[in-house]
């Protein structure tokens, strides 16, 4: 295919976003109409640089590493389970988490309540305050494009959904598994050890957190098989 990038106009903040691991979806209508109508063109350039443009159905995009292993990183890492703790959490109360999820908002009041409920969990995370709990998981869910924060109140965006599926795929384990009257119940999400936290995209496996099927990283690469 032969690429005229006189074409690709906004390449520049298209890349230098999609690079960072931001998503752009429609909250973001210039770059995403781009990508949408030059996506062929996107996709190509992007393989030759060793990335795969993945367009979810949902109105998103991102790259993946076209040699992506099974390891995440922390931060990934901690988004998913923060997705994890806050569907049971909604659940708990009654309340819809996709509905919440898919376009519904958090308050920053909530987060107390939620910090205490399953500190535990948030431990193993390396958050034990709500400034921290603020600092690494709700500031970085800004940062990539997964919500935004206005006056205090997170509204959750479209590419949550790639969360949302593991956490979903978890839960149906884990029905299956009570139906079935399993001796060994899937555990909660468990954050392995990380001897190097300060660093950039540290690598530590999920397999204490999610079953292997369910592996943000498998899920990853299933969703860009079905988009191929």
């Amino acid at each position: 295919m032969n690429l005229d990038l006189s074409e690709l106009s906004l390449l520049a903040p298209i890349f230098r976003e999609l690079f960072k691991g931001y998503h752009i979806s429609r909250r973001e209508p210039e770059l995403y109409t781009q990508l949408s109508n030059l996506q062929d063109a996107y996709r190509a350039l992007f393989r030759a640089l060793g990335f795969e443009l993945v367009c979810d159905t949902r109105g998103f995009y991102y790259l993946v590493p076209e040699q992506m292993g099974a390891q995440v990183n922390k931060t990934a890492q901690r988004l998913a389970l923060f997705t994890f703790i806050l569907v049971e959490h909604l659940a708990d109360q009654g309340r819809d988490p996709l509905a919440v999820l898919d376009g519904g908002s958090l308050g920053r009041d909530e987060l107390p309540a939620l910090l205490d409920k399953y500190r535990d969990l948030f431990v193993q995370a390396e958050v034990i305050s709500q400034e921290e709990l603020e600092e690494k998981v709700m500031r970085r869910l800004t940062q990539l494009g997964f919500a935004a924060e206005e006056s205090g109140i997170y509204r959750f965006l479209p590419p949550m959904h790639r969360f949302l599926d593991v956490c979903l795929a978890v839960q149906q384990d884990r029905d299956l598994a009570a139906a079935l009257h399993s001796d060994l119940p899937l555990p909660a999400p468990v954050l392995a050890d990380d001897d190097d936290a300060g660093a950039a995209v540290p690598e530590v496996s999920l397999d204490e957190a999610f079953d292997e099927d369910a592996a943000l990283a498998r899920a990853i690469a299933e969703e860009q098989e079905l988009q191929a």
